[in-house]
């Protein structure tokens, strides 16, 4: 996911301004189940600090040995683990372990692309057999069909005789939450430690700032009237907690324009039925693509009851909105449980 790769890219700027060297891990194939998928990473510093993982804990130990070789002749390789006789998982995982040295040129398009929230395009290239090869390695295509790779050495060239794993990282899920109050705090919390990206609507009046928002990546301190919904774009999911009616009546209004991937709204049943009533008095023309959208009340049926189950419950509900599923015990589902 794109948040995995920021908190790699992160650590790996510092590092870099230490003159220390790096190492990455992909998982680029899988026989059978694992706790991790296709495309999950794990950087590696060569004092043996881990960020990231690509499994559920029992494999880290293995890789970061493999990697001793990476960091020596600097040429990447691919290693297998078979799960079925070590972790009970079913599954063989194909594991590249590439040198992650990256150009300036190529922090500088990462940065615009979080900042742009654009997606990018990844083709991992190996064989899938246990050895190494310099051709191996993972190159990135930016917006604007920029090319750079992981490690410098990498030829920009696509090898074509060699396997490819292709991931497209989107950009990371975004909330907006409308609303300054605790339960906002909590929700912002929760939804941080997924790596979403959170922006807070915050009062005019109210001197709030990130401060007060762990987690939170901005917050904009304005009043319905001047709301201005261009922030949202199809990654993003709302929900409105600002325990005024007034204030939820004014900001839906400025909602209307489109139909939202995820709208949610605080409050009981007939708390959002007085809401859309209203709505349709003010804007009778509205969309009813648009009431499809909301959410009310938000969240999942979980007997959640403090603010930060109440979060836990509202995510859950954007989860399943955003990866199309329907909410159920998995114990009740037919089949695999990744599809």
């Amino acid at each position: 996911m794109m948040h995995e790769l920021q908190h790699i890219v992160t650590f790996y700027k510092k590092a870099k301004t230490k003159g220390e060297r790096c190492v990455l891990a992909t998982v680029v194939a899988l026989e059978g189940s694992s706790y991790r998928k296709p495309g999950v990473r794990m950087l590696i510093h060569e004092n043996g600090t881990m960020i990231g993982a690509v499994s559920g804990g029992c494999v880290e130990k293995e890789v970061q040995r493999q990697s001793l070789s990476v960091f020596n002749d600097d040429i990447p390789k691919l290693i297998t683990y078979d799960g079925r006789y070590r972790l009970g998982c079913e599954g063989i995982l194909y594991i590249l372990i590439e040198p992650f040295d990256v150009s300036n040129e190529f922090l500088s398009a990462f940065d615009e692309a979080i900042n742009k929230r654009k997606a990018l395009h990844l083709h991992s290239f190996f064989e899938a057999k246990d050895g190494a090869d310099v051709r191996y390695g993972t190159l990135v295509t930016f917006p604007g069909d920029a090319v750079f790779p992981f490690n410098q050495k990498l030829s920009r060239v696509s090898p074509a005789s060699l396997d490819v794993f292709v991931q497209t990282l989107k950009p990371s899920l975004k909330l907006l939450v409308i609303g300054a109050e605790h339960d906002a705090v909590q929700l912002c919390a929760m939804a941080s430690s997924c790596g979403w990206e959170i922006t807070i609507v915050a009062p005019e009046t109210d001197p709030k700032t990130l401060e007060n928002f762990p987690g939170a990546k901005a917050i904009v301190n304005t009043r319905p009237e001047i709301f201005d919904p261009a922030i949202i774009d199809n990654q993003t999911a709302v929900v409105l907690m600002t325990h005024s009616y007034s204030k939820d009546l004014q900001y839906l209004l400025k909602l209307t324009n489109k139909k939202h991937r995820y709208l949610g709204i605080l409050g009981p049943l007939r708390r959002r039925e007085k809401l859309f009533n209203e709505l349709t008095e003010h804007q009778p023309d509205i969309d009813l693509d648009f009431f499809e959208s909301v959410h009310g009340p938000a969240g999942v049926n979980i007997g959640a009851e403090t603010p930060q189950e109440i979060a836990v419950s509202i995510i859950a509900e954007i989860l399943s909105v955003f990866r199309e599923q329907k909410v159920i015990p998995l114990k009740n589902k037919k089949g695999r449980i990744h599809t």
